[in-house]
């Protein structure tokens, strides 16, 4: 049984944990916190048998745009269709905000993410540079929310 909701206080080590085993990049553990407490709409669980297996980060950047920051599932879980339960109810929630674009960086060699967000409806917008710490280059990728 997969369940999918809003992050709690007590939810974030778990996430810094997932975090900190399945992506690449290092982020100082308080900077999850300020993330639920800036925009706790867009911080969002998966559990499954009670046990967080991954989250998605999203923050509003402007009065109609948000930005996914982070989405991560443990890699024991991966391909189970957690990554999309996450997006989905992400992207839903976002409509609910009155947001219409939600943007995201990916890395360029990043295959396996860049064609799960374009199963999605996200296209790549641009490239940028270095933008990752070890210097990689990332792609935009784009969607405009559509109200149903």
């Amino acid at each position: 049984m997969l369940t999918i909701r809003r992050i709690q206080p007590q939810d974030i080590f778990s996430v810094i944990k997932i975090a900190h085993e399945s992506l690449p990049e290092r982020y100082q553990p308080n900077i999850f916190n300020t993330f639920y407490e800036s925009f706790p709409q867009g911080f969002l669980i998966a559990l499954k048998h009670h046990k967080i297996v991954g989250f998605l980060i999203g923050v509003k950047t402007h009065d109609a745009i948000a930005k996914i920051l982070m989405l991560s599932v443990n890699e024991n879980h991966r391909a189970q269709g957690i990554g999309s339960a996450l997006l989905i109810n992400f992207l839903q929630e976002m409509l609910l905000q009155n947001i219409r674009l939600v943007d995201l960086e990916v890395r360029t060699n990043n295959k396996i993410a860049i064609t799960f967000y374009k199963k999605h409806g996200f296209d790549i917008q641009e490239t940028i540079t270095g933008f990752y710490q070890n210097g990689e280059d990332a792609y935009i990728m784009r969607q405009v929310l559509q109200m149903h």
